[in-house]
C-alpha cells in the first residue's frame, strides 16, 4: 500500500509564502503523474499543479507564476512552493500520485490565507 504524507500547511497572511511537501512511501519513479489538488471550503477538489514523469509542470491558471511544483527523486518527495498567496488559495491541499492502475491520495494539509 502506497502512502503519501503531506506537510507544511498552516496559516499565512496574504502575500506570504508556504512550502508544502509530500513524502511517498516508495520511489516516485514508479508513478506516471504526481501533483497537488486543493479543496476550498464548500467546493470540489481541483488540480493545482502536476508533473508527468519526463514532462513539464502543469499549473492551474489561478496559480500560474505564483506556485512551483518540484520533485526530488532521491528523497521521493514532491514539493509545492507557494508565493504571493491570496485568500482564495485557502483550502485543504492534497498530494496525488498515479500509476498505470491506481490513484493514491494523501490525507491533506490545510492552508489558510488570512490577515
Amino acid at each position: 500500500q502506497v502512502q503519501l504524507v503531506e506537510s507544511g500547511g498552516g496559516l499565512v497572511q496574504p502575500g506570504g509564502s508556504l512550502r508544502l511537501s509530500c513524502a511517498a512511501s516508495r520511489s516516485i519513479f514508479s508513478f506516471n503523474v504526481v501533483g497537488w489538488y486543493r479543496q476550498p471550503p464548500g467546493a470540489p477538489r481541483a488540480l493545482v499543479a502536476s508533473i508527468v514523469t519526463g514532462g513539464r509542470p502543469n499549473y492551474a491558471d489561478s496559480v500560474q507564476d505564483r506556485f512551483t511544483i518540484s520533485r526530488d527523486n532521491a528523497k521521493n518527495t514532491v514539493d509545492l512552493q507557494m508565493n504571493s498567496l491570496k485568500p482564495e488559495d485557502t483550502g485543504t491541499y492534497y498530494c496525488i500520485a498515479t500509476s498505470a492502475r491506481d490513484v493514491y491520495w494523501g490525507q491533506g494539509t490545510p492552508v489558510t490565507v488570512s490577515s
